[in-house]
């Protein structure tokens, strides 16, 4: 049983860079677990743990001799850095992985090293998801992290996956990981059609497909799958006041810019942001 969405993750080659772009430009606060993370795993991680919603880890390859470096520098060769995983979390992932597996999931065998396991991308529309233990990550309590100079940003509320074939992804995260999903709907102000995908706990899948590529939204999500084949398109974070955070953004040289689909919604170019498109509504 899928129990939770507990973090997203990003791959980069520049481990240094993507911390220091989240901790000092998006002023979040951040883990720099890498000390033990590169000894045991062969690979840099941090954790951007923000009050509210899923986490965001941070991840690059480190050594190339180890299964999850590997698999990061794949991930990078393929397609670029970018939005590289989506973590579930069920109580016995291997267990899990036994039913996944029976449902017509692409699960992969066990990572070595690894906590959890792996559905291939090519059975969830792009999406590499990994399944690992309940609370699988146990690092230093947010509350003790320093807060003082944040920008008022939380942590993923929504992350939105484009696909080619909505019913079929409906299919995939609905039956086969067995959570909770919306029927589909038609939203002609974004040119899509869309349905929400919600773990027990920890943030919300939104799954869209191209209804109207006339609508900005709806070309924007074209222009991705054209461009990027399916996946994940944009992690979506909170605001209690978005003036104030894209304010406090462009202080720190990080400009935001009015959403295709609403000038309510901002959004941070990717281009500064190592690929992963982030956008930023109010709470």
């Amino acid at each position: 049983m899928i129990t939770g969405m507990p973090r997203i993750a990003i791959a980069v080659q520049d481990f240094s860079a993507i911390v220091a772009l989240f901790r000092d430009k998006l002023g979040m606060p951040v883990l720099d677990i890498s000390a033990s993370s590169v000894e045991s795993l062969g690979a840099s991680l941090a954790m951007c743990v923000p009050e509210g919603g899923s986490n965001i880890e941070l991840m690059s390859p480190s050594d190339p001799a180890t299964p999850l470096s590997q698999s990061l520098q794949r991930f990078l060769d393929r397609r670029g850095e970018g939005l590289f995983a989506l973590m579930l979390e069920a109580p016995d992932p291997n267990a899990e992985a036994v039913e996944l597996s029976g449902r017509g999931l692409n699960v992969l065998p066990l990572m070595d090293g690894a906590g959890g396991r792996d559905v291939h991308p090519n059975s969830t529309h792009g999406v590499l998801i990994r399944v690992y233990p309940v609370n699988s990550f146990q690092g230093e309590d947010p509350g003790s992290v320093d807060t003082s100079d944040s920008t008022g940003l939380s942590g993923i509320v929504r992350v939105i996956i484009a696909v080619h074939d909505l019913d079929h992804a409906v299919t995939v995260y609905g039956d086969k990981f067995a959570m909770d999903i919306s029927e589909t709907s038609v939203d002609t102000q974004r040119g899509v059609r869309s349905a929400i995908c919600k773990p027990p706990s920890g943030g919300v899948i939104e799954l869209v497909s191209v209804e109207d590529s006339k609508q900005p939204f709806g070309k924007s999500i074209t222009e991705f799958l054209d461009g990027n084949r399916e996946g994940m398109y944009a992690l979506v974070l909170q605001s209690h006041d978005l003036t104030a955070s894209a304010k406090a953004l462009a202080a720190r040289g990080l400009k935001t810019r009015a959403a295709a689909d609403s000038p309510e919604v901002l959004e941070v170019d990717p281009t500064a942001t190592f690929g992963a498109l982030i956008r930023i509504e109010s709470a």
